[in-house]
């Protein structure tokens, strides 16, 4: 597993930990990182699951992973199961595996307590006029008519709700709190509601199930949680939360805190929205490479540790911001550039016959595999009197301060030798299909030849050894996200998002495996796409490009 406890940058979470413990507050610290299974983790959630993880581990205390699955509607086990793996990919492991689902007789327990206290109430109201009832910011809400049943009646209609009895929203169980509070969120909300649906974990042994507000804190004090950390949006629900802990009288008394939650250009960062890519077959799973998800973007061929660099880079607020998805870029660049092989691909060939070449002569040429790590070794190139170079390297008239290949021009071919362009060939239609050059043998990449310069220099793949293979680009899935409805959401899809070419590779790499990656000269690093991959066709998909302009935020 990863080292994850030499990261000691201070935020403020990082040093309440430290007021706790060195005030005594605390004994051990002990994290959790509490999803809920309807969905797959995406990079918000890598941050969350990094603080966490990496928190506990600083301070020698537990972390836990829990799922928060009290909504048997939109969860499964293939996303219990997806969650897990993530984490582990990540670099990380838990101390604990916990389902709020463990803990539901003791929720219902403490549920009775609450009703036996006074503290909570089975009303009859719809969703709609519990709604309409609870007031706005500036008026406080309405009593419900049930908010005053007997002790008696409430605990025998709880247990009935348990027993299945009634219909999904005939009934709920409410706490009593105060329908006039200026926090919306403690005038009575909902902490049971029944729901005859089949549950991942518990079957159909229940048919009540808890609230999120009610559930988690009760979790966290079972579970002793001293740093209960969650987003920005859960701030208004720190009174709930504190009210379950003391009123369900729990012996451990955990303490929320929040932090800005991750939002970054041009990326979805709705879990619902995800789904709905993935329901309406926009992308071929949660694991396509065009997707924000942990699993798209391993997938897509970004390492585990440049997302770990990324998310402690990023830091840790209490203000809500967006980052810049370039960033992100910049940490699977950094992480690649002395690991990733360097390769040649063409990816939309044009053929070029070296006329002067011998016919049937093959020579095989010296490379490094990655300039910058000399100590990975060399590789050797296939040259012949046929290959292939990019479309875009050749002009046919070209405009001025234009120095790749064109009629009567010379460029050095990579690790081999200069060529010029002597004669182009098309077809019926006036295509270029072919382009007939002659080289220099003197001129051979390393011989030290020094006659006379050329300012352009391309890549190329030879063609009798040359492995088909396909390349996947990308563009953001969604340009210029915002808050709108699912349809709108739909109808703003990037057509350009994944534009798919064929070319050619190197030899080398005709035994490549899911999950290598490289570094294309010129294109930028790829991946091999691990599901789409076979023994005879291979699928690279674009990590990042080579370049970017960003540049990075000074300390």
């Amino acid at each position: 597993m990863v080292d994850n406890t030499s990261n000691n940058t201070s935020n403020f979470i990082r040093n309440i930990i430290v007021d706790d413990l060195e005030a005594g507050r605390v004994d051990k610290v002990i994290t959790r990182f509490p999803p809920e299974p309807n969905g797959y983790l995406h990079i918000g959630h890598a941050k969350s699951i990094c603080l966490n993880f990496e928190l506990a581990r600083e301070f020698k205390g537990l972390v836990n992973l829990r799922f928060d699955d009290t909504n048997p509607l939109k969860e499964d086990t293939e996303y219990v199961e997806a969650i897990k793996e993530d984490v582990k990919w990540l670099g990380y492991d838990w101390d604990g595996l916990f389902f709020a689902s463990d803990y539901f007789e003791e929720m219902y327990n403490r549920a009775v307590l609450l009703i036996n206290k006074g503290k909570a109430y089975v009303d009859d109201l719809t969703s709609d006029q519990i709604r309409e009832t609870r007031g706005t910011l500036t008026e406080p809400g309405k009593n419900s008519p049930f908010r005053d049943r007997s002790v008696e009646e409430n605990l025998d209609l709880f247990e009935r709700m348990r027993k299945g009895e009634f219909g999904n929203g005939e009934k709920v169980l409410r706490a009593k709190i105060d329908m006039a509070s200026p926090n919306i969120n403690l005038r009575d909300p909902i902490i049971f509601r029944i729901a005859h649906a089949t549950h991942h974990n518990t079957g159909d042994q229940w048919c009540i199930y808890p609230m999120y507000a009610f559930a988690h804190p009760i979790e966290d004090a079972i579970e002793s949680i001293t740093h209960s950390i969650c987003t920005l949006e859960f701030e208004d629900q720190r009174p709930l939360y504190d009210w379950v802990v003391q009123e369900t009288e729990m012996e451990a008394t955990p303490h929320q805190y929040e932090f800005a939650r991750l939002n970054i250009t041009n990326t979805v960062m709705s879990k619902r929205k995800l789904k709905l890519l993935v329901d309406e077959g926009v992308v071929d799973g949660w694991d396509d490479p065009r997707m924000p998800t942990i699993s798209g973007l391993r997938r897509r061929g970004f390492t585990a540790e440049s997302i770990r660099n990324f998310c402690r880079e990023i830091g840790v607020t209490k203000s809500n911001g967006t980052i810049d998805s370039k960033y992100l870029d910049h940490f699977i660049r950094e992480d690649l550039k002395l690991k990733a092989p360097r390769t040649m691909g063409v990816l939309k060939p044009l053929k070029v016959v070296i006329t002067n070449y011998p016919e049937g002569q093959v020579e095989w040429l010296d490379a490094e595999i990655n300039s910058e790590n000399p100590e990975m070794g060399m590789r050797q190139i296939p040259f012949s009197r046929e290959i292939y170079i990019e479309q875009d390297d050749f002009m046919e008239n070209p405009p001025s301060k234009y120095f790749r290949l064109f009629p009567g021009n010379e460029v050095r071919l990579k690790h081999a030798y200069f060529i010029k362009c002597n004669e182009v060939v098309k077809d019926e239609n006036g295509n270029v299909i072919e382009i007939h050059c002659t080289y220099d043998p003197e001129t051979k990449s390393g011989s030290g030849f020094t006659g006379r310069k050329v300012k352009g220099t391309i890549h190329w793949v030879e063609a009798t050894h040359a492995v088909p293979a396909e390349f996947r680009l990308y563009e953001p899935l969604i340009l210029d996200e915002e808050e709108e409805s699912d349809s709108s959401f739909l109808e703003r899809i990037n057509p350009d998002s994944l534009i798919a070419e064929q070319g050619f590779v190197e030899p080398n790499m005709k035994d490549v495996t899911g999950q290598d990656k490289f570094q294309f000269f010129r294109h930028g690093y790829f991946n091999v796409d691990p599901k789409h991959t076979k023994e005879d066709h291979i699928v690279f998909n674009l990590v990042v490009s080579m370049k970017s302009s960003f540049v990075l935020p000074k300390a």
